[in-house]
């Protein structure tokens, strides 16, 4: 194996975990995550020659993830709208999903809207500052304080102390 090869997959042991690990908190399906996290490391690693700071790919991974799970969330957004318009005496099928599977927060936090969700998920599972999580979703700081706010708000009425426990 060359020197490079190594190099590359060293790189992909350090950080796929992690970028799978976010992708999947953002799209809540581990296939999804996992599609995303390895399109990510390649469009990432493709790019590693020529970045500035070598030592920011984790950084540059991070905002791939995003970028390319917003453009998921856009994709789907059309997509339903397209149905919507669609002659409805055929109803399509959905998966069902066993609610037992999934834990009560983490069903509250797949509710919230994309941005809000995606906000959540930087600020206390990334453990970025607002300023971070600004620049990754394309918006302000305060513009960040206030998803952050109104995704905590919207958890706190959706779910009870009894939820929870």
């Amino acid at each position: 194996m060359t020197d490079q090869r190594r190099a590359l997959a060293v790189l992909y042991e350090q950080h796929v975990g992690r970028a799978t690990t976010l992708a999947q908190l953002l799209t809540g399906d581990d296939h999804v995550a996992e599609d995303v996290a390895q399109e990510a490391f390649v469009r990432t690693a493709g790019r590693f020659a020529h970045l500035r700071q070598p030592d920011a790919f984790p950084a540059y991974l991070r905002r791939t993830v995003v970028n390319l799970c917003r453009a998921r969330f856009r994709r789907q957004r059309l997509e339903r709208d397209w149905l919507r318009r669609q002659d409805r005496r055929q109803p399509a099928s959905h998966p069902s999903f066993d609610p037992d599977e999934r834990a009560v927060v983490w069903d509250a936090i797949e509710s919230l809207p994309w941005r809000q969700r995606a906000a959540i998920v930087l600020r206390y599972y990334e453990d970025l500052p607002h300023s971070e999580i600004a620049g990754l979703l394309g918006c302000s700081v305060g513009a960040t304080e206030s998803l952050l706010s109104r995704a905590i708000t919207t958890l706190r009425t959706t779910m009870t102390e009894e939820d929870v426990r």
